[in-house]
């Protein structure tokens, strides 16, 4: 964990830099400006050589698409392997923070520099803001040195970019790491195809949640959306309605179409074993691929960037299983 002598400072927008407007707080430019103040009013506050860059327009993040993913993706690639930067601060909305962190925890292995994600649930400037708190203590922290790999850091807590979930809608400690169980094996050794250099593609998506009262019909439009992969979130241990024949062959006809579906606890602290229930074993006959302990944003990214990848079924399935970043394993 060297310290960062070369940063990016890697600006999205998100509530740390937005304005009030006729609407309402709105993300905006001039960012740079105001980070460079408050740092001369702070000389005291351990901070690392940066240069700044903005991805345009700055964005809410309940805005943020895959495009952008990408767009971050190329950004970080552009100042490590042109720039010579040895660390990215990425500054970002919290309402898809965790989303982007780990989308860019797979989009980025191999990555061999510390890229940490932050934001604020208050904007700079605001009286008794978290903005610069979380910024600076970002920035001492780089200036110490971080591991590299991608991280979420917020409130004083520094979180693996997989494995954090945002909890809380006002609190300033709205992220924690989400305790799910975190069991798996580690991959080997990383295919070429998912070296952070190699570009990926947009992927088409959905997240399904099972519940009481879902209909045949309801699941079997969605998988016929022309995704290329769903995420089923399942009650307890990996269980669902075992008993209605129709789901279970909507699910099966899919999967023999090359839908990829993956499956994860809707429990917060829940991990998927397919074994433990006949209707969790019923489920995987169907081809679902078992995500352990995984959390939403973490399926979801690690399914962007194996399907992105352009990797068959059967190695998104294979791929998805192991260990690729700490996302299963500690």
């Amino acid at each position: 964990m060297n310290p960062t002598q070369k940063l990016l400072v890697l600006y999205t927008g998100g509530t740390i830099g937005m304005q009030m407007s006729e609407a309402g707080l709105a993300p905006a430019s001039g960012f740079e400006a105001r980070l460079r103040a408050e740092q001369a009013a702070h000389p005291e506050r351990p901070v690392p050589a940066w240069r700044f860059g903005e991805l345009l327009p700055p964005l809410d993040s309940a805005n943020m698409t895959q495009a952008n993913w990408l767009a971050m993706r190329d950004a970080i690639v552009h100042a490590v392997d042109e720039d010579g930067c040895d660390a990215v601060l990425l500054l970002h909305g919290t309402d898809t923070l965790a989303y982007s962190a780990a989308a860019l925890s797979f989009l980025l292995l191999g990555l061999n520099v510390p890229v940490v994600l932050t934001g604020s649930m208050q904007p700079a400037g605001v009286a008794g803001s978290d903005a610069w708190p979380n910024l600076f203590g970002a920035l001492a922290l780089l200036a110490h040195g971080v591991a590299p790999g991608v991280h979420l850091y917020f409130n004083g807590q520094l979180l693996h970019g997989a494995c954090a979930s945002k909890l809380k809608s006002e609190a300033f400690d709205a992220f924690a790491d989400h305790q799910r169980p975190r069991h798996g094996r580690h991959l080997n050794e990383l295919p070429a195809a998912l070296h952070y250099r190699q570009p990926r593609q947009p992927v088409r998506l959905a997240v399904q949640p099972l519940f009481p009262g879902l209909a045949a019909e309801q699941l079997r439009a969605l998988l016929s959306s022309d995704v290329q992969g769903v995420l089923l979130e399942c009650y307890g241990s990996g269980t669902g309605p075992s008993d209605n024949p129709a789901i279970l062959a909507a699910l099966s006809e899919a999967h023999a179409r090359g839908v990829v579906l993956a499956a994860i606890s809707q429990c917060p602290q829940g991990h998927v074993e397919f074994g433990v229930y006949a209707a969790g074993s019923a489920l995987a006959a169907t081809g679902l691929v078992s995500g352990a302990g995984m959390g939403r944003e973490a399926a979801l990214g690690k399914l962007f960037s194996l399907l992105g990848a352009g990797l068959s079924q059967a190695e998104v399935e294979r791929l998805f299983a192991l260990d690729l970043c700490g996302e299963l394993a500690e």
